[in-house]
């Protein structure tokens, strides 16, 4: 009798980067190369440690310096060194990049209309849309998972990265509101068997000091 393979559950945790100065300042980095802070620093350790029995077999992250230090910092606890996933790298904000939220709202009015109201064709006169983004980042997703059959494997990544993921694996559109959290270094583990992907736990912050920000805007 031939025997069927049994399929495999594999899982990802997707781990946001730490905290850099222009997360305090509320200021939107996009793809600038921000690096962390000191307590990005502290987060990205206590993430590494917190990792260490999860059975982590490979270290994928975004090359962007905020993402690639902490997934240095990880890595070293978890004897593995990370390799760089330029398709996970934060949204393009274009004009955007390196202004506040409320500097954005002032100076352009009408595109942050568009931004804040989710319209995933805009994309911040040559930046990135929505939908651009959605492409590259799933795209790359489905391509790990494929690659690590029935293992478990970590991703560091972006705000805007994990909104996309968590709206794919949910199947919910890109544009509704977000109704959850992705706090700096917070760990979300995602799960795929079969092609059907779901979520195990979203935003866990149990290994990092309270205070721990969120990407913005909500």
């Amino acid at each position: 009798m031939v025997e069927i393979p049994t399929s495999r559950t594999t899982r990802i945790c997707l781990v946001r980067h730490g905290e850099t100065e222009w997360n305090a300042e509320r200021r939107i980095q996009g793809q600038i190369d921000i690096g962390l802070n000191e307590t990005g620093r502290r987060q990205a350790a206590a993430a590494g440690r917190w990792l260490r029995t999860a059975g982590i077999v490979a270290l994928y992250s975004s090359d962007l310096k905020r993402a690639w230090v902490t997934a240095q910092t990880i890595g070293e606890a978890l004897a593995l060194v990370p390799e760089a996933v330029p398709q996970m790298r934060e949204r393009r904000y274009g004009i955007f990049e390196g202004l506040t939220y409320a500097e954005a709202q002032a100076r352009h009015p009408d595109g942050y209309a568009a931004f804040e109201g989710r319209n995933a064709a805009y994309d911040f006169e040559n930046g990135e849309s929505l939908r651009d983004m959605y492409a590259r980042v799933t795209g790359k997703l489905r391509e790990l998972a494929a690659a690590h059959n029935g293992q478990n494997i970590a991703v560091v990544l972006h705000g805007g990265v994990l909104d996309i993921i968590n709206r794919f694996v949910r199947g919910n559109p890109l544009e509704a509101p977000r109704d959850f959290l992705i706090p700096n270094a917070g760990l979300n583990w995602i799960a795929t068997v079969d092609g059907a992907w779901r979520i195990e736990t979203w935003g866990e912050t149990a290994h990092l000091e309270p205070g721990a920000l969120d990407e913005l805007p909500s």
